[in-house]
């Protein structure tokens, strides 16, 4: 059988071997393309208040790190009960302010369902708790995957600055599934930069 399929693959060209290859590839960025397109096209839009980081871990080539008031969250319900894995899924309950920013309401293992403008988002547990690390703390650090944001060369200590003072917020689209992704940066209410639907 392995004799069968070396001497198949030895008969086949290398120049069609080379074109598969390049055509598998390019279907895999088309695919990365239409998965960012697909969300911020059917995504629902929430606002995100950003919050100053760390400064060790400032602009880092041309992209600006951002954190959120639901970076950190209390775990609720979660707090002290085992997870599945060392940094879990979970999904977070968001719901809208007077001002239109998203708070969140609750943290979940599992999808829950949501009502009139919540909205639930999927974000990964940075950090666990006892001894295997799979305890979930009382306290969660969650990534969604909106952490960075690139711009153009030079405008990432200006836009470093106002995210600082808190005058710097984030329309991200999120689907229903809670994948989400950035959508455009407001700066005190007005658009700075949007996202392309490519």
């Amino acid at each position: 059988m392995i004799e069968t399929l070396t001497t198949f693959w030895q008969r086949i060209p290398k120049a069609v071997l080379f074109g598969a290859a390049i055509l598998v590839q390019c279907a895999l960025l088309v695919l990365m393309v239409a998965d960012r397109v697909q969300i911020l096209r059917e995504g629902r839009e929430v606002t995100l208040q950003t919050r100053p980081v760390d400064p060790r871990d400032l602009l880092r080539g041309d992209y600006v790190v951002l954190g959120y008031d639901i970076t950190q969250l209390p775990a609720g319900a979660l707090a002290g009960q085992p997870s599945a894995e060392r940094n879990p899924v979970v999904f977070v309950k968001l719901a809208p302010k007077a001002d239109g920013v998203y708070e969140a309401v609750s943290v979940h293992a599992a999808p829950v369902a949501v009502t009139g403008l919540e909205v639930l988002i999927r974000g990964r547990v940075t950090y666990s708790c006892g001894a295997n690390d799979r305890i979930f703390c009382d306290r969660l650090t969650i990534r969604y995957g909106l952490e960075s944001y690139f711009v153009p060369e030079g405008e990432g200590r200006k836009l470093e600055q106002l995210r600082n003072e808190r005058k710097l917020r984030v329309v991200a689209a999120v689907l229903p599934s809670g994948r989400a992704a950035i959508k455009r940066l407001l700066l005190d209410g007005e658009p700075v930069y949007e996202e392309p639907l490519y």
